[in-house]
Order: C-alpha cells, then sequence, then structure tokens
C-alpha cells in the first residue's frame, strides 16, 4: 500500500459541481492499493500516518502529529501510485489491486484512521475527482507498507 502524505492549509474534493469532502488544516492522503495488499497494510500505514510529526510546535519545529496538532484528514483513492513507467511511455497498472479488493480496503484504512481518533472526509473511490489543496510548507512525505513491516 503506497500513500503520499501532504501537508495542508485546506483541501476539497468535488465530483462533477458537488464537493464531496473538506478539511481544514491537516493533510491529504493519496491512497495506492496493491494486489498484495492487505488489512495489515491500513493499520500500519493509519498508524503511521496519525503518527507522524510533520506539523510545527511553537518552536517552529516540525514535532507535532495530525493528531496532536488538531488536523482532519482527506484520503482520496489513487491507484495511479501504482504506475510502473520502466519501460515505454505509458504507465503499467499491473500492479495495483484489482477494484473490489482495493475499494474494500480503501475503506478499510479509513475507518482505520478514524479508530485513531482523525476526523476524515473522503473522495469517492473510481470517481473522477477535482481536489483543490493548499499545501503548506509544503510537506509531502512518500509511505510505502511493503518497504515499512
Amino acid at each position: 500500500m503506497r500513500a503520499v502524505v501532504q501537508r495542508v492549509e485546506r483541501a476539497s474534493v468535488a465530483v462533477g459541481a458537488e464537493i464531496i469532502g473538506k478539511i481544514g488544516p491537516g493533510l491529504v492522503v493519496y491512497l495506492g492499493v496493491g494486489r498484495d495488499d492487505s488489512a495489515a497494510d491500513c493499520s500500519y500505514l493509519a498508524k503511521k500516518i496519525a503518527g507522524l510529526r510533520i506539523f510545527e510546535d511553537e518552536s517552529g519545529r516540525m514535532n507535532l502529529s495530525v493528531r496532536e496538532n488538531g488536523g482532519s484528514i482527506l484520503c482520496i483513492s489513487q491507484f495511479t501510485l501504482y504506475g510502473d513507467c520502466r519501460r515505454g511511455r505509458r504507465p503499467s497498472f499491473t500492479a495495483a489491486a484489482l477494484p473490489e479488493k482495493a475499494a474494500e480496503l480503501y475503506e478499510e484504512f479509513c475507518t482505520r484512521l478514524s479508530e485513531e481518533g482523525l476526523a476524515i472526509a473522503r473522495g469517492r473511490f473510481g470517481a473522477m475527482m477535482q481536489i483543490e489543496q493548499v499545501n503548506d510548507g509544503p510537506v509531502t512525505i512518500l509511505l510505502d507498507s511493503g518497504k515499512n513491516f
């Protein structure tokens, strides 16, 4: 399971003209689900993201987590994180999970984040979405559960 985590001042996601998720300060998490991922990957990444100390404390040091900072998370499913561009110019997505499995694990991941005490806004799995965000920093962290446990 792969995640791109970006610290934001605010973010929103829309499907068509309807805004379906919106947060103030916090994190936007783009989540890719791989073929071999499981609920264990969801748990690992949810705990890791909830505890990432990437918000500034009163001394200006990145020392606070999103939970400690009182922030929210906007979680967007993004299978293109598994795009393999090593051959040719069109990415191959064979390492990404099939949609049924990916949808199930995306929901599981969001549930695990909620269980960490975080307010979660979501995109719509499989939909064409428009995401607006104002990055803070910028701070962008790449996580891959397959490389971490």
